[in-house]
């Protein structure tokens, strides 16, 4: 008496990708990405297309379930889905397109890679990519509401992830293994010390200050500077 009922967080479900089936509209994939935040590393981007029959049990928002947990769906999901893919945008990629372009040239590359072509694809957020073969639409918060969006979020977190772990024994200095690349405090205190290394993303803020030599003197100084040389040197 008197207390406060919380209502159940919905967790994903099939039932747009249900509702399309209905309708005619079938296969349906899910897409999302990883690692757009990171200062270090590619941006990952994965498709589904799950079997509506033999969908895993327990999917959710990547972020939400913990590392053992999204290593076992990772593998149930390739194991049940009807075509998986996964596909990256490098770092130089990054930083020629921009993190927003990059992400969308790893969602075409995914989309692209599916073994069974998509005739709709539902993708997290609100920022549909353009040239996509297929029409779709955008939910946003649609990792923990859509289940092929949230396999696709599983599948890109635990690729991207695992290969950040990788380039943890090539460039041991920076820690890549336990941050993955995001602006950590020990990751920024690294770089700091060490510089960057070729999986840094130049065009981003705290890597781009580090490659920036600070100026050796103030802009009135050096013009100052330059007044004097054209005059011979007199005051």
């Amino acid at each position: 008496m008197g207390g406060h009922r919380t209502r159940d967080r919905r967790r994903p479900d099939i039932r747009r990708e249900r509702a399309l089936a209905e309708a005619g509209v079938r296969p349906v994939a899910g897409i999302d990405e990883a690692g757009r935040g990171p200062l270090a590393g590619p941006v990952c981007a994965a498709a589904a297309v799950l079997d509506l029959a033999r969908v895993p049990t327990g999917l959710d928002d990547s972020k939400r379930l913990a590392a053992p947990r999204r290593e076992a769906l990772f593998d149930e999901i390739l194991a049940t889905a009807r075509a998986t893919a996964i596909a990256f945008a490098s770092p130089a990629e990054i930083d020629a397109v921009n993190i927003r372009s990059a992400t969308h040239l790893a969602m075409r590359r995914a989309l692209a890679a599916l073994s069974i072509a998509p005739t709709y694809i539902l993708v997290d957020g609100n920022d549909m990519p353009e040239g996509l073969a297929c029409a779709g639409e955008t939910i946003v918060g649609g990792d923990g509401t859509s289940a092929s969006i949230a396999a696709a979020s599983i599948l890109a977190k635990i690729a991207r992830d695992r290969l950040m772990r990788l380039a943890d024994s090539a460039h041991p200095a920076y820690g890549f293994a336990r941050h993955v690349g995001y602006p950590t405090r020990a990751h920024l205190a690294a770089l700091a010390t060490h510089g960057a290394c070729p999986l840094h993303r130049r065009s981003f803020a705290p890597v781009a200050r580090l490659l920036s030599p600070a100026p050796d003197r103030e802009p009135e100084a050096a013009a100052l500077s330059e007044k004097s040389t054209v005059r011979g040197g007199q005051p």
